[in-house]
């Protein structure tokens, strides 16, 4: 079973996090200090032990759950996603004051989940902490205080997840009974082609239907926006970016079984293709903030196909970095959206005008995260669309990059009307709450702009280690200082 303790450093770090909180919510009212209070500062010490473990390796529990490059750079970038969340969502006015223990606890369930999901090597193993990861966000999302929407948003996450599960599993039966293993390093010797095993193409691409899900890639997408109108503005910070980390790290391990001219892989590319096109044409149509970022996540998972169709370590990691990118973009402007709504209400385009005049920092940072979803240089959107149409470009899907840089041109419309509302429209909105203007508001705006822009105008540390993450996956060794082998 060859068990090492030290390699699961970051996941049992966090683990006693969650334990933390699980004792805090069954506790009485007068624990102390309040979950706001020391959360924070627990989580940032996960998103450093994360990063100290980042040249950890080795297998175990049989070989189902692998510590390797791939795994620790999404670990920590989910320590980070989990650390904003905790940050964004301290100040949360629409959570019931009884509940915010509870509430961050199943927020840290997730969290675990998705850091085990990375490790996973192997379809049971990866179907099982995914269940993990989805179970406490069916709980999360209708937790907002008076409001019927936040109900019907939870319905629909869970009744999309149920089939998309049972997509997964009936998937997952099939691999089972004609490739007989499902670890992922044996499936990688044998055959995928629709000519020799019918069966297996079937049942991978119902198993890979469940991350599509979760991603939020046409067609498995209708609950997409729906949800983030839903839940608070908080809890969809939290869903539009944590659990897309999950599905880009498992679609990057079974991405190694895919070359390009297989069906599957065609199969893929036709889908990112539809999901780009529908997810910018829809959102242009939006005024209700949180649904057009649903529709823009939804094209964003269509970016992300661009990688993984290529077939190359190069491509995985373009897909992995973007995967980075997609998250700190999202978790800027879900920032902003929820300290200018400072009283937990949906925002509507027209509540952004003349922000730059009422908070100057929230509407710059605001700016920097529309140029980077747009992918304008000097972001790390535009670094990442250009490593993905790099690593693409001449492995037989020309098209999709050509179609990934017309989207790009559709998509500058919507987000720059963000920015034209923010500071250009005079008409300010009457009887709305005002933005939350403080210290703290701003500075977290302007850390999270500022990693916006520096990673885009130096992106080679993130980027090879994404690289030499997606040479690891192919067996390929890479040399690291300080790393053991």
């Amino acid at each position: 079973m060859n068990f090492h303790i030290t390699a699961l450093v970051p996941e049992l770090f966090f683990f006693c996090i969650v334990l933390a909180l699980m004792v805090q919510s069954l506790g009485t009212k007068e624990w102390k200090p309040p979950v706001e209070r020391w959360l924070p500062f627990g989580s940032c010490a996960a998103f450093f032990v994360a990063i100290t473990g980042f040249h950890l390796s080795g297998s175990m529990f049989w070989d189902v759950y692998k510590v390797d490059l791939m795994s620790q750079f999404f670990k920590i970038v989910l320590a980070f996603g989990f650390y904003v969340t905790v940050l964004n969502a301290s100040r949360q006015p629409t959570l019931e004051e009884g509940k915010r223990a509870d509430y961050y606890m199943l927020l840290g369930f997730s969290t675990l989940g998705l850091m085990m999901l990375s490790s996973a090597v192997e379809l049971i193993t990866i179907y099982l902490a995914l269940e993990l990861a989805s179970y406490s966000m069916y709980a999360v999302i209708p937790l907002r205080a008076k409001d019927k929407g936040a109900a019907e948003a939870g319905i629909k996450y869970i009744m999309f997840g149920a089939v998309a599960t049972a997509l997964a599993l009936y998937g997952l039966s099939y691999i089972m009974a004609t490739q007989h293993t499902t670890y992922i390093a044996e499936l990688m010797d044998k055959s995928w082609s629709f000519a020799d095993q019918p069966m297996a193409v079937v049942g991978l691409s119902l198993f890979l239907g469940g991350m599509f899900f979760k991603l939020a890639l046409f067609p498995f997408h209708f609950w997409c926006p729906d949800v983030y109108q839903g839940a608070s503005n908080e809890t969809a910070a939290f869903v539009a970016t944590m659990p897309k980390m999950g599905a880009i790290v498992v679609l990057c391990r079974l991405a190694v079984l895919l070359k390009p001219g297989l069906e599957i892989t065609t199969i893929l590319a036709v889908l990112g293709a539809a999901s780009m096109t529908f997810g910018n044409l829809s959102a242009l149509a939006q005024t209700d903030i949180k649904r057009l970022l649903g529709f823009s996540s939804v094209a964003h998972a269509g970016y992300i196909m661009v990688g993984l169709v290529s077939g190359t370590p190069e491509g995985i990691g373009a897909a992995a970095f973007y995967g980075m990118a997609y998250l700190v973009m999202n978790l800027l402007v879900f920032w902003i959206v929820c300290r200018v709504a400072s009283d937990g209400r949906n925002l509507k385009l027209s509540d952004l005008n003349g922000l730059y005049k009422k908070a100057p920092v929230l509407a710059f940072s605001l700016a920097a995260g529309a140029f980077a979803l747009v992918g304008l240089p000097p972001t790390m959107g535009f670094m990442g669309k250009f490593f993905l149409i790099t690593s693409a470009w001449d492995h037989g899907y020309n098209w999709l990059v050509i179609t990934l840089v017309v989207n790009s041109a559709i998509a500058i419309y919507y987000y720059l009307s963000l920015f034209r509302h923010a500071f250009t429209e005079e008409s300010e909105p009457s009887q709305a709450a005002p933005p939350d203007n403080g210290w703290f508001a701003s500075a977290g705006a302007g850390m999270l702009a500022a990693a916006v822009l520096i990673i885009g105008m130096i992106p080679a540390p993130l980027f090879n280690f994404a690289i030499n993450a997606g040479k690891t996956l192919y067996g390929i060794t890479v040399t690291m200082a300080g790393g053991h082998h």
